[in-house]
């Protein structure tokens, strides 16, 4: 077992529930700091986001003719030049975390407006490779099939993975903190008085 785990534990829900994560971050986190490094899990994205461009490269390659290991060779560039971006993001996202001092955003609630960029994203890209459109609209489909991933390491993970850190090596976690946890937004909690209200109704 981690050695933060029974630190976080006693602490009170909001902010156990903020350091725990959703079920993404409990994932990473179920494996040594080390290894959950920020800078791994960016990298880690960077794969995934490379994986889902096989079939892009192959078609387009198909379309023009290229031989096969051309195609391997063209997507392998591009793999290691977007898994290298994604690795430095995450590198400089616990930096700035280091400098900033601020609690992690739990993205839950906020999953909905990330979620649809990696799509768009592959459809751009695809539709770049087997038309020829504007540059421009290109870099937008890169810039949408790789941001959702660092973005969450730079919003959510790295504050957290930092926090959890100095947990771990025994040191005051919240030290230099202006707050120590991340404010809820207003749309939660109008939800939530909203279901307290409701509650009331249903009992009375």
């Amino acid at each position: 077992m981690a050695g933060w785990r029974e630190f976080v534990e006693e602490l009170d829900e909001d902010h156990r529930l903020m350091l725990e994560g959703g079920a993404l971050s409990r994932m990473f986190l179920g494996y040594p700091m080390t290894i959950c490094h920020p800078l791994f899990i960016g990298a880690l994205y960077g794969i995934l986001t490379s994986l889902t461009l096989i079939l892009p490269f192959a078609y387009a390659g198909w379309m023009d003719s290229i031989a096969m290991n051309q195609i391997a060779n063209d997507w392998g560039v591009m793999a290691i030049f977007v898994i290298t971006i994604s690795a430095i993001l995450g590198g400089a996202s616990l930096l700035i975390s280091h400098i900033m001092k601020r609690p992690p955003i739990r993205l839950e609630n906020r999953r909905r407006y990330l979620f649809p960029f990696p799509f768009i994203g592959l459809i751009i890209i695809t539709c770049s490779m087997v038309n020829d459109i504007n540059p421009i609209i290109t870099q937008i489909g890169w810039i949408c099939a790789i941001l959702p991933g660092p973005l969450y390491v730079h919003l959510s993970y790295a504050p957290r993975w930092r926090i959890l850190d100095r947990i771990d090596r025994g040191l005051q976690p919240f030290e230099g903190m202006s707050r120590t946890i991340d404010p809820k937004p207003k749309n939660d909690e109008e939800q939530e008085s909203d279901e307290q209200v409701v509650e009331v109704v249903d009992e009375v």
